[in-house]
C-alpha cells in the first residue's frame, strides 16, 4: 500500500525559508512522477513542482528560483526548499505521486507567510 506523509509546514514571515518532507512508502519515488502542490484559500489545487524518475525536475514559473527539490534516496523522502516565501504561498502543500492511472496524495501541511 502506497503512503505518503508530508512535514514542515509552518508560519513563517515574508522573506522566510521553509523545508517540506515527502516521505513515501510501499514504493520507491525514483520510478514514478512525484508532485508538489499546492492549495491557496479558496483556490483550486494546483502543481507547482515535478521530479520524474528521481531525476528530472521542472518547476512553474511562479517559483523558479525560490524552490527547490531534492531526494533522499535512502530514506525514500521527497524535500522540497522554499526560500524567499511570499504571502501569496500561503496554501495547504500536497505531495501527490503518479503510479498507473492512479494519484496517491498526502494528508497536506499547512505553510502561512505572513506579510
Amino acid at each position: 500500500q502506497v503512503q505518503l506523509v508530508e512535514s514542515g509546514g509552518g508560519l513563517v514571515q515574508a522573506g522566510g525559508s521553509l523545508r517540506l518532507s515527502c516521505a513515501a512508502s510501499g514504493t520507491r519515488f525514483s520510478m514514478h512522477v512525484m508532485g508538489w502542490h499546492r492549495q491557496a484559500p479558496g483556490k483550486q489545487r494546483e502543481m507547482f513542482a515535478t521530479i520524474r524518475g528521481g531525476i528530472r525536475r521542472q518547476y512553474a514559473d511562479s517559483v523558479k528560483g525560490r524552490i527547490t527539490i531534492s531526494i533522499n534516496s535512502t530514506k525514500n523522502t521527497v524535500f522540497l526548499q522554499m526560500n524567499s516565501l511570499k504571502p501569496e504561498d500561503t496554501g495547504v502543500y500536497y505531495c501527490g505521486m503518479n503510479i498507473g492511472s492512479n494519484v496517491y496524495w498526502g494528508q497536506g501541511t499547512q505553510v502561512t507567510v505572513s506579510s
